[in-house]
């Protein structure tokens, strides 16, 4: 917790990040542990417990990352947002795919699942490259693309998730028309809808309560884990998906009574727990970490790393962002910092708890996501302050275009 302190304090005047700090300090813990001769944590074996761990976290981040965003909606406005998800995703999980299949050796199925746990950019990591707190606005175009970027790609990996464990688990097409009408209509259009509604409502409540006395502003901190916690357990009642709603409700939080000082206070709450989450998490996760387990991903495996962050997201940045009015060297940034990470796990752990891929592939695939993601933590996090600090800063204050 001291050295945790110490990096957030110090991670502004250096060039590293926190996240990097933390996965450094659970690998050592990993290696101490084993000269101990103590159990380290079964990823494999205790799946759920890092799926649950792991949404937590992300569906925090995911309303944080929506009460950050000031832009007004609109599609000429969110072009970049659009094209990261509605393009850059799907390209980067059929090469992800494609690569898995040809040298992997996995199965369809397995290569797919593959491909849609590592597509994802991450909310929780990415804390130089996201927007600032409400208010402050956008900074940068490269900074309001890749926070909407990753505050919605981590709902929609869901459909194509699923759309792998369905091609392992049942082959044949029979279940194509049950997965576009529940996995993909259904759940994103009711996902979206919830959690626009519930930020709506949470905010005017908590307005109304405040005007009666019966909300200290001192705790409207916690407005933003009650209104997560309330927007996505109803979304998941309803079958639908809740990172989606989860972002949607902070975006229509922040957007009731747009200049309100409280949410200053919300977003403070909601990034406290992001960094206790991250700590946590990455700590935890780093901690899995052994020698026979970075070995599992091959040679094959770890290529696929700089193939993943080299080759595969700029490439498709590149490509989607032809002829937009985007600047070559914003794209050239939102193209290198696709970073991976906590989300990249949950998706992970829900594919191992489905219980449809073998043993083989599924310490394959967690394996891959390890190499993957630590690596994204290192580069990403030594080279985001320099990279960032060579922008021109082009939000203002209370900026709402």
């Amino acid at each position: 917790m001291f050295t945790a302190i110490w990096a957030l304090s110090s991670h502004r005047s250096g060039f590293f990040s926190p996240a990097a700090v933390y996965l450094v300090l659970g690998a050592l813990a990993s290696a101490g542990l084993s000269l101990l001769g103590i159990d380290l944590l079964d990823p494999i074996g205790r799946a759920t417990l890092i799926e649950h761990l792991a949404e937590f976290a992300v569906i925090v981040t995911l309303f944080g990352a929506g009460l950050r965003l000031d832009r007004r909606l609109g599609w000429a406005k969110w072009r970049s947002t659009i094209l990261l998800i509605a393009v850059v995703m799907p390209l980067t999980i059929g090469a992800v795919t494609l690569f898995a299949s040809a040298f992997m050796g996995l199965s369809l199925g397995a290569a797919i699942v593959l491909g849609a746990c590592l597509a994802p950019t991450d909310p929780v990591l990415a804390r130089e490259i996201k927007v600032g707190p409400p208010g402050t606005g956008d900074r940068t175009e490269t900074h309001f693309a890749l926070t909407s970027e990753a505050g919605l790609n981590d709902g929609l990996a869901f459909p194509f998730v699923f759309l792998g464990l369905y091609v392992a688990g049942d082959g044949g097409t029979d279940w194509l028309a049950e997965w576009l009408a529940a996995d993909v209509v259904y759940a994103i259009a009711v996902g979206i809808a919830i959690g626009v509604v519930g930020g709506r409502l949470i905010g005017a409540g908590a307005d109304w309560l405040r005007q009666r006395g019966w909300l200290r502003p001192s705790y409207d901190g916690w407005l933003a884990l009650a209104a997560v916690l309330a927007i996505y357990g109803v979304t998941e009642i309803a079958g639908a998906y809740g990172f989606l709603a989860a972002f949607a409700g902070g975006l229509s939080f922040r957007r009731y009574e747009w200049d309100h000082e409280a949410h200053d206070r919300v977003h403070g709450g909601s990034d406290l727990l992001e960094k206790v989450s991250e700590l946590g998490l990455v700590l935890l996760l780093g901690s899995t970490v052994t020698m026979a387990g970075l070995a599992i991903p091959g040679l094959a495996g770890w290529l696929l790393v700089p193939v993943l962050l080299v080759l595969i997201r700029p490439a498709s940045v590149l490509a989607s962002f032809a002829g937009s009015p985007v600047k070559m060297g914003e794209r050239l940034l939102i193209g290198w910092f696709g970073i991976r990470g906590i989300g990249s796990f949950y998706y992970a752990a829900v594919a191992i708890n489905a219980g449809v891929l073998s043993t083989g592939e599924v310490e394959l695939i967690y394996w891959t996501i390890i190499a993957c993601v630590g690596v994204s933590i290192l580069v990403h996090g030594f080279s985001a302050r320099p990279a960032m600090a060579s922008l021109p800063r082009s939000g203002q204050a209370r900026r709402k275009s």
